[in-house]
């Protein structure tokens, strides 16, 4: 739970205010210890500075000569900069700008500001018995230490803490597009574009509206139709395969690794036809698929490759960023993603002038300049204000490709030797970014149960592979026709990920796990 500080609690720990002054820094200790936020709400600011300086002025009357306005003044602004640096700033918004009705205008905004959060997870913190009656969210210092608050709830992608990292500069680049009103095409997108290919080492990025348009698109640029065959693998999201079906071409997969659950290279060559005209790997749960036997065999019978880097954004192998590893890459920025907007967007990277240009094309309804449509294409624009978001998070995306190594090393061995459990592998020249952590559980209904009791969310993906898949029925699998498949999909089991899992509530995830496979056993 989060807290929104009233200026009484930031003067009490400020001022050192007696009486109140230790149970305010109390509550606001307790809420960090809980894992929790503190924010303050920008519009006080001024309210703030003054309500100090008039605090401090009384303090220092007591004494024998008291120092000049304009020490005072400037102790207060130094006081509320040392007590804002680990305090994340609220901004005011226009909506709570007009409530001239309010019997308190600053009280009303403060109550209006919690409207911006999930319910349940912000509470405003003060000692106002008005506001503590008005507001139901609302709490006084000593209530809040009372209330049974030792321990967070886990998310199972925790994009509350990286929010409150950067809102600043999120509130920003969204008000800058606001300003300027270029929501379709506005110039984050270009900007965003050479940030992404200045990342991945790539000529050419053309983004667009989510990940699938970006497969889509990928497929359409390459002239892939009625009757061509693109290899992939069953056990992915729906979209790999989705997008081959739209086309009227034919997904034929081929069964994936038992350590990396990517696509099988041993494989591939006996799945290729006189009708295959592409290969479309994907790179599970944040690690790439083994590119560079795939391109090698791609390469021999002259197959382009497209990568399906939807959950490996930001993944590494053999030294290459994924995207930049075969003729054309492709990525999702849905929110969960490693690098995700707060929307749907994708990209599409490719080294081709001609593929590059032709996907502009596709993006736009396959216009090369107004009114003219050389081709036929979609509407696959990513929205400005996307754009806007992205460019923010991507100034944090290397530090966080780290942070979820980290974490996964610690999921590691806090697993290890655990009976019942496998960890992720990952290949040798491979570095994960880690989109899920991923174990294979042999128990893995009873561990979900017992890590379910204990509000720690835990999430097994693709269950059902696409061969077994009703849209896919007329392509002639069965039960059994892809064996890896489908006992990873009786087996995975996603833990909570993102570069902010503590190592406290990894401890915690850890333990019910163990619970979890001893319950198994009895």
């Amino acid at each position: 739970m989060d807290l929104l500080i009233d200026v009484c609690i930031a003067i009490d720990v400020c001022s050192g205010r007696s009486p109140h002054a230790q149970c305010s820094a109390m509550a606001l200790q307790h809420c960090l210890n809980a894992g929790g936020q503190l924010w303050l709400y920008a519009g006080s600011m001024q309210t703030l500075e003054y309500t100090l300086y008039r605090e401090l002025k009384r303090l220092f009357a007591a004494e024998a000569s008291a120092p000049p306005n304009i020490f005072i003044l400037q102790r207060s602004r130094e006081l509320l900069q040392a007590f804002a640096a680990d305090k994340h700033w609220l901004a005011a918004l226009a909506g709570e700008g007009d409530v001239w009705d309010a019997e308190d205008l600053e009280e009303e905004q403060l109550i209006r500001a919690l409207d911006r959060f999930k319910p349940g997870t912000i509470q405003i913190l003060t000692r106002d018995n008005l506001l503590l009656q008005k507001c139901k969210n609302a709490v006084h210092p000593e209530d809040y230490l009372t209330e049974n608050q030792n321990t967070k709830s886990i998310d199972f992608i925790d994009l509350m803490t990286q929010q409150g990292l950067i809102r600043a500069g999120l509130e920003n680049a969204i008000h800058r597009v606001i300003h300027h009103g270029q929501y379709i095409m506005g110039p984050e997108i270009k900007q965003l574009e050479e940030k992404l290919c200045e990342f991945v080492g790539s000529r050419h990025c053309i983004t667009c509206a989510s990940g699938t348009d970006a497969l889509l698109m990928a497929l359409m640029a390459l002239d892939i139709g009625p009757g061509d065959e693109v290899v992939t693998v069953p056990y992915t999201w729906i979209s790999t395969a989705e997008v081959i079906a739209l086309l009227k071409a034919r997904p034929v997969f081929v069964d994936v690794q038992p350590d990396t659950f990517n696509m099988d290279p041993d494989l591939i060559e006996a799945a290729i036809t006189p009708k295959t005209r592409a290969i479309m790997p994907v790179g599970i749960y944040g690690q790439c698929a083994d590119m560079t036997r795939i391109n090698i065999i791609a390469q021999n019978y002259n197959l382009p490759v497209i990568e399906d880097g939807a959950q490996c954004f930001g993944a590494i192998h053999h030294g290459r960023f994924s995207c930049k590893l075969s003729l054309i890459g492709c990525t999702s920025f849905f929110p969960s993603k490693p690098l995700g907007c707060y929307g749907d967007g994708g990209a599409i990277f490719t080294d081709d002038d001609a593929l590059a240009d032709k996907l502009c094309q596709i993006r736009i309804h396959g216009q090369k300049v107004k009114h003219q449509h050389p081709v036929v294409g979609i509407n696959g624009r990513l929205d400005t204000l996307q754009a806007a978001i992205l460019l923010e998070k991507l100034s944090i995306f290397h530090n966080e490709c780290n942070l979820r190594r980290q974490v996964a090393g610690r999921y590691d061995a806090l697993l290890a030797g655990t009976a019942g459990i496998r960890t992720p592998i990952i290949a040798d020249g491979n570095q994960s970014v880690f989109a899920q952590y991923t174990i294979l559980a042999d128990n893995r209904d009873e561990i979900t149960n017992v890590l379910q009791a204990s509000n720690i969310p835990g999430v097994a993906y693709y269950t059902r592979c696409l061969h077994l898949q009703e849209a896919f029925a007329d392509l002639g699998y069965k039960a059994g026709d892809f064996p890896v498949a489908e006992q990873v999909a009786t087996r995975c089991l996603s833990l909570p990920m993102s570069p902010y899992v503590s190592e406290v509530e990894q401890e915690m995830v850890a333990q019910e796990i163990k619970k979890g496979v001893v319950s198994s056993t009895l």
